[in-house]
């Protein structure tokens, strides 16, 4: 997580998701890794991303997109942000973001992308499209059923 000071009389700081590390080997406590006047970034190891299968949908639009994003719902506890929860799915980070918790993104690795990538293929079939049936309301007079 990183804290930067802002120029501005509403908000003195914002905390913002910087980045995911993965694989991670290292102790599993929160340690400041980078301190200047400007900004501080904090490493909270210990996350796991997990993947479930009802989830697929939310991993399939994520995967899909010009970018694909880990989402990171954290809260505010002492002053400092800590991440809570971390998701490949765009769905739960939704979800997450309606009921009022913070939740930020970064780029998802690529090694983590193709992990994810390969769950999806194995794990998600999309719904087929059903074919919509228009009201008669929306045809054009001379096309409406008789009835």
């Amino acid at each position: 997580m990183q804290r930067r000071k802002l120029d501005n009389p509403w908000q003195s700081e914002l905390w913002e998701v910087a980045g995911v590390l993965v694989p991670y080997h290292g102790p599993d406590e929160p340690r400041l890794i980078v301190e200047h006047e400007q900004a501080s970034q904090w490493l909270h190891p210990g996350l796991k991303l997990r993947l479930y299968r009802d989830e697929g949908e939310g991993y399939y639009m994520n995967i899909t997109t010009a970018e694909p994003r880990v989402f990171v719902m954290w809260r505010a506890e002492g002053g400092q942000a800590v991440p809570q929860f971390v998701t490949a799915s765009s769905n739960e980070a939704s979800g997450w973001m309606d009921s009022g918790e913070e939740v930020g993104s970064v780029p998802m690795p690529r090694d983590v992308a193709q992990w994810v990538a390969v769950f999806v293929r194995d794990n998600y079939r999309p719904e087929p499209k059903k074919k919509r049936i228009r009201p008669q309301s929306f045809k054009h007079p001379a096309d409406r059923a008789k009835g």
